[in-house]
């Protein structure tokens, strides 16, 4: 589940945590990683459980207005087409889900305001009404709706990013990120999906267990090295005047040019040159492309780029 763009993104934050203290520690900067990505890891849970919670909700409305002392035709003869989603009965059988919910005490018992502020936003929404008045029944609607659900209502809802900050520090760059590993998730459910449908694992495989891991050590372990490169291709500026987190940024490219014979240079510089559009300036963007395209070119030229392993031809 989780990419290596968002490996590199909280490898990025952990080692600016890392220079940032005096105790330095490497192997409490390789749990404070693992830490990072298990809260994303819980989040990815968290939310999906957040759509059961409203449903719930919307439940527990309906039978409020039914027991009402003098209930309407439409109170006693609710439109149940939300409440009984197919995707959203499948979530709540669903044992991996519950299991992970129970095992890391997670849930939304705390925020009833939240739940029902969504609620209402989702009510209002022209997708809900569309979908609530179409007579037709299908699975592929039902998960079109609730993905949708994740799109158009949580990803957008600012209190549910202000519960979430409440809830932990770890949570709010992560949404998006993890709402589209949701509607990766929801696209594997089928009709006959039952209470054994897998969801996404933590990592892809162990490679990218190990490249977090090896990430980490290796922009710590040559620390020197890699300062001395980036120095060497900014000779027109004082490193003590470059921004910190711009020199992380290509300390954590040139780590990758070095010591990962497996990825292609270009891959490296193309990820470290989208990450500096959320971590930097526009004007350090265009000071870190040009340090690291002029620094990759000399590394290439020294011969101390070795790459190996399929699509990497052309690399030297």
């Amino acid at each position: 589940m989780i990419s290596r763009r968002i490996i590199r993104t909280k490898v990025l934050q952990v080692l600016y945590a890392y220079y940032s203290k005096e105790d330095k520690s490497l192997n409490n900067a390789e749990k404070e990683l693992f830490f990072c990505i298990r809260k994303t890891y819980d989040l990815y849970h968290f939310l999906l459980a957040l759509v059961i919670e409203i449903a719930d909700y919307a439940e527990q409305r309906i039978e409020i207005k039914k027991n009402k002392h003098q209930p309407t035709y439409e109170d006693l003869h609710p439109n149940t087409k939300f409440i009984s989603n197919q995707i959203i009965q499948q979530l709540r059988e669903n044992r991996a889900l519950h299991a992970y919910i129970n095992q890391q005490k997670l849930n939304w018992v705390n925020y009833p305001e939240l739940i029902k502020e969504l609620y209402l936003f989702l009510i209002e929404s022209e997708f809900y009404k569309d979908y609530m008045k179409d007579k037709n029944r299908s699975f592929l609607d039902d998960r079109k709706f609730v993905d949708k659900m994740f799109t158009h209502i949580i990803l957008i809802a600012e209190d549910l990013y202000e519960a979430l900050e409440e809830m932990s520090i770890y949570w709010n760059d992560d949404v998006e990120f993890t709402v589209s590993m949701i509607s990766k998730t929801l696209k594997k459910f089928n009709p006959h999906s039952g209470s054994d449908q897998s969801l996404l694992p933590m990592f892809k495989d162990q490679d990218d267990r190990d490249f977090a891991r090896d990430l980490l050590r290796k922009s710590i372990i040559n620390h020197d090295e890699l300062r001395d490169l980036i120095k060497e291709h900014s000779k027109n500026w004082d490193l003590d005047r470059i921004a910190f987190m711009d020199i992380l940024i290509m300390q954590l490219a040139t780590a990758e040019f070095l010591y990962f014979p497996s990825i292609p240079t270009k891959v490296s510089l193309n990820e470290y040159i989208e990450l500096s559009k959320y971590y930097s300036t526009e004007k350090s963007r265009n000071f870190i492309n040009g340090i690291l395209d002029k620094s990759l070119k000399d590394l290439k030229i020294s011969g101390k780029i070795n790459k190996t392993g399929r699509g990497l031809i052309g690399e030297v």
